[in-house]
């Protein structure tokens, strides 16, 4: 569908008068109203600021494309605006945007908007058609300038279809094309799409064929070729997100940020016709490294790789440990003490259940930290050394079974992830000057082999250390009381909201996830602690927005709701927005209200053992009506002071 069948001349205002962002979207939702396009512009407004939250619509060279698939409209359609003097919608290049264009979506069948919004991306790359647009005397020569632009750009054609093949018919060489590229981003709307038309046109200008593959929400299209990959001189990759990488091994391959393929376009295809790039390596193991990659430090690749195996850890524990919850709850501690939780028929399903999968924790950990670093051949080895340092396995324990053995724990777990994960690094470097022709051999036998090899020799080394240290920190969790557990639960709750998120929020979340790897009572304090902390943020800035009403915005206010049951839900980024508008107030505010949290959920000796799941998971916490209470004084106290902080809104 044409961009001139979905904007309505009623739908245009040349010259608008506003300042601000929130003038802006208000006035585009208006038109859509006013068009009949949507039924509910409160709903409407709401999808249009969940998008806007989730990161700037206003891309570069003063487009803005604020845009929504939402079940409030009626029928597709676009409202747009110029505005001369220009509105600051965080651009990527910092400047104030001035062509304005909202796409309104019906939640439900196809993806219209999609090919709207990359027609428009694309055609308003071109600087003489944008100071057209600007120019227009009236509403009419506005949508002529469109109608024009788009034919010029796509003749009478409508399926997206066509658009791809559009995009794909750059003058090629005999041999294929000079230049491959591969743009996405994480949402894989308008950067996708400008990146590539930033590129297509920079090669032509260039006259050096190029053909880029899109990989937009509505999946790859103009898909490259075996046969154009092998007879490219160099591959760009413009992406904020992972692409099928495996097809370009033994190719130079450039890569980096998709918002340089659209402001670096004529540097990166200079180099990629050189062919000044890493020669790209997938062998079944890690990718060798590229450009992006060399910019990234060793402590981001540390964290990405940890983040890499908890994210995978999560599912067991949190399985395992609802299970192993439900079984306490339905056992019978009189009948025996000293086998609580499997006295019971139905108890000790749950407990057996339970535990198999909260057995699988560790291993999982290391196994998944060890594939961040080496691709596949890593599972295995951190698989096994993870495996190891969850049992304790010594030496001596192997050559008498009298010995007795201490898990290495969650550190030792740890330890054996990252150090099965570049041992296998270390094997690709070191048999990467082996024929051809036993290629085969080295993800097939020599990494499976000598990895299990060498990290069972480190590991059962090591592991009297991890066992030492892991038994140290069980001590000192069950030695925790008084004073000492409730600082703790200070500090880790107001961690969780330093960031909400970010590094201090994980490594708190962390510290909570191995403490019940210890299975004991002080590890559950911790997690019940870290999370009542995590859920404080955004339902203290609801709390707020309601009482004191003058301090927030209308939206603000309108979307509290949300934000307090995604608090409710333990997503503290919820509040970041919030936080990123205001840092001086939100944030002290919401670390105090959940020390807070953290602390009351301490004295009050509440358990937790699943680390996730928000008020899911509260008929399985211990003492679950104090942690209520924790949970509400938390916020309570971070509304009060956010409130007292933050001064009266502007009325408009």
């Amino acid at each position: 569908m044409r961009i001139v069948d979905l904007l309505k001349k009623e739908a245009v205002v040349l010259n608008a008068d506003v300042s601000e962002k929130e003038q802006m979207l208000d006035l585009l939702v208006d038109l859509h109203k006013k068009v009949g396009n949507i039924e509910d512009k409160e709903a409407f407004k709401a999808g249009i600021m969940k998008r806007e939250s989730e990161g700037p619509t206003a891309i570069a060279e003063g487009i803005c494309i604020p845009h929504s698939k939402n079940d409030a409209v009626i029928k597709p359609g676009i409202a747009a605006i110029t505005v001369p003097g220009g509105v600051d919608c965080e651009a990527l290049d910092g400047e104030p945007s001035n062509l304005f264009f909202m796409i309104a979506a019906p939640a439900e069948g196809s993806d219209v908007h999609l090919e709207a919004l990359s027609r428009l991306s694309t055609i308003l790359m071109d600087p003489a058609f944008r100071e057209k647009l600007l120019s227009a005397k009236d509403v009419e020569a506005f949508l002529a300038a469109i109608d024009e632009k788009e034919t010029e750009k796509y003749g009478d054609e409508d399926k997206a279809a066509q658009v791809e093949e559009a995009a794909a018919e750059v003058p090629a060489k005999k041999s294929g094309y000079q230049v491959l590229a591969v743009t996405a981003c994480p949402t894989g709307i308008a950067h996708t799409y400008m990146a590539a038309e930033a590129l297509e046109e920079k090669g032509k200008e260039l006259g050096i064929s190029i053909k880029v593959e899109t990989n937009g929400s509505g999946g790859a299209k103009n898909i490259l070729t075996q046969e154009e990959i092998d007879a490219c001189d160099g591959i760009i990759i413009a992406a904020d997100k992972n692409v099928e990488m495996a097809r370009f091994d033994g190719k130079p391959v450039i890569k980096v940020k998709v918002s340089d393929g659209i402001h670096k376009s004529q540097e990166l295809i200079e180099r990629a016709v050189k062919g000044d790039g890493p020669i790209y390596h997938h062998e079944g193991g890690k990718a060798a490294s590229t450009s992006s990659d060399g910019d990234e430090s060793f402590g981001r690749q540390i964290y990405k790789h940890l983040m890499n195996g908890v994210s995978h850890m999560l599912p067991f524990v949190i399985g395992g440990g609802i299970l192993i919850a439900i079984a306490f709850l339905l056992d019978d501690y009189s009948i025996d003490p000293s086998n609580f939780g499997m006295n019971t028929p139905a108890a000790a399903f749950f407990k057996t259940a339970g535990g198999v999968a909260f057995n699988f924790m560790l291993p999982i950990l290391a196994g998944f930290i060890a594939m961040s670093i080496a691709d596949r051949p890593g599972l295995m080895v951190g698989f096994v050394g993870g495996s190891v340092a969850s049992a304790g396995t010594t030496f001596a324990s192997c050559f008498n079974p009298d010995v007795t053995v201490i898990s290495g724990g969650f550190l030792g777990a740890l330890f054996a992830g990252f150090l099965a994960g570049y041992l296998v690094l270390a094997l690709e470097k070191i048999t990467e000057k082996m024929p051809d022709s036993m290629d085969g051999l080295r993800p097939m036998l020599i990494y499976p082999v000598v990895g299990l090899l060498l990290v069972s020799v480190i590991m059962f080394a090591i592991n009297p250390f991890f066992s030492w240290l892991n038994q140290l920190l069980a001590d000192a969790l069950n030695s925790l009381s008084g004073a000492n557990s409730i600082l703790l639960g200070v500090i880790l709750g107001g961690m969780m909201s330093i960031d909400m998120g970010g590094p201090f929020n994980k490594a708190a979340y962390v510290f909570g996830t191995a403490s019940l790897a210890y299975q004991t009572e002080a590890g559950y304090m911790i997690m019940a602690a870290v999370m009542v902390g995590g859920m404080v943020p955004p339902i203290a800035i609801a709390i707020s927005s309601w009482v004191f009403k003058n301090k927030f915005t209308d939206n603000d206010r309108k979307t509290a709701p949300v934000n307090a049951i995604m608090g409710l839900c333990f997503i503290s980024e919820a509040a970041i927005p919030y936080a990123a508008g205001d840092p001086l107030h939100v944030i002290p505010s919401c670390v105090i209200g959940s020390a807070v949290a953290g602390a009351l959920s301490m004295a009050f000796k509440c358990t937790l053992m699943a680390p996730h799941g928000g008020i899911f998971v509260f008929p399985v916490v211990g003492h679950a009506l104090m942690y209520i209470v924790a949970l509400l004084i938390g916020a309570i106290v971070g509304a009060i002071m956010l409130g007292l902080l933050r001064k009266p809104v502007e009325s408009k």
